[in-house]
């Protein structure tokens, strides 16, 4: 799924995403539309019956959605958040998450996205979470 001409300035952007990095993220794939990324379930992320906190599946989810809208956007674009809706489906529970994004529909000045994220454990994967929200462009520099 990654685009070899859309993933440098895709990753570029992830990399200076001190959340992700905080949470241990990698950029899996970015294509025209689509973003997977993905995180393990740190210990630093649990919430106190040892699942993965919902910021952790809110964070990737929305991140996943965003760099979805980005891939559709020209050089030196970026993306903000305007709204994100979550439903947490199932407690987070296994070794990582993983987030896939899409986008819905691309507008001029609105992008409606949504990202469904993933508990893997093992060879097993449930979906705990899904998303859904818009986008906007905003300058960079």
């Amino acid at each position: 799924m990654t685009d070899s001409a859309i993933l440098p300035r895709i990753q570029a952007s992830f990399d200076r995403q001190t959340m992700m990095q905080t949470f241990g993220a990698t950029m899996e794939a970015a294509a025209d539309g689509r973003c997977i990324i993905r995180a393990p379930i740190l210990p630093t992320v649990r919430q106190q019956q040892g699942a993965a906190h919902a910021a952790l599946a809110f964070g990737l989810g929305d991140s996943a959605a965003g760099y979805a809208a980005l891939t559709l956007l020209p050089e030196g674009s970026e993306v903000m958040t305007v709204e994100m809706k979550i439903n947490l489906l199932a407690p987070a529970v296994g070794e990582a998450l993983e987030a896939r994004g899409e986008v819905l529909r691309a507008g001029r000045r609105i992008t409606v996205v949504r990202a469904e994220v993933v508990a893997i454990d093992g060879e097993k994967r449930k979906t705990v979470a899904l998303l859904q929200g818009t986008m906007i462009p905003v300058a960079t520099g």
